[in-house]
């Protein structure tokens, strides 16, 4: 048993250690909707939806109109309603059925405001009555049909 002291830790000698110390360590983050300017969707869809506005939405009345434009990639789309007036929002999740609207489809839905100021309406319980025709659609799972 000696009564000396152990040595001094000795400063580092690899090169790629050097100037570590100086420069800030990298935290390990969780997922924010928010960090990189992914911000959540205000819009309610079938799932977010209250079931006060579902209820008061299957209740109202049947419309008609044509399909805009849609796009399934994005998840929304617009209707153009049949008897004229302001274009109305769709969402991906309010449409019954097989296939994925196309520009010319002839729908029926319902509607539903859209929160918070519920000054704006949306389409829901959305169902093609009429494919457009000359034109390809597909379904849900890919398949694509010509009408």
């Amino acid at each position: 048993m000696s009564s000396e002291p152990p040595p001094p830790p000795q400063p580092p000698t690899h090169q790629s250690s050097v100037g570590l110390l100086d420069t800030p360590r990298a935290r390990d983050r969780s997922p924010s909707p928010l960090r990189g300017n992914v911000v959540p969707s205000p819009l309610p869809t079938r799932r977010t939806r209250t079931f006060s506005a579902t209820v008061r939405a299957s209740q109202g009345p049947v419309y008609k109109g044509v399909c805009k434009c849609f796009c399934r990639s994005k998840g929304h789309g617009f209707i153009t309603p049949a008897d004229g007036g302001p274009d109305i929002f769709l969402h991906i999740s309010d449409v019954e059925g097989e296939y994925v609207p196309v520009e010319g489809d002839e729908v029926t839905y319902k509607m539903c405001s859209i929160p918070p100021k519920n000054e704006k309406l949306q389409a829901v319980e959305v169902v093609i009555t009429h494919l457009a025709p000359g034109t390809k659609h597909e379904t849900w799972s890919g398949h694509v049909i010509s009408s």
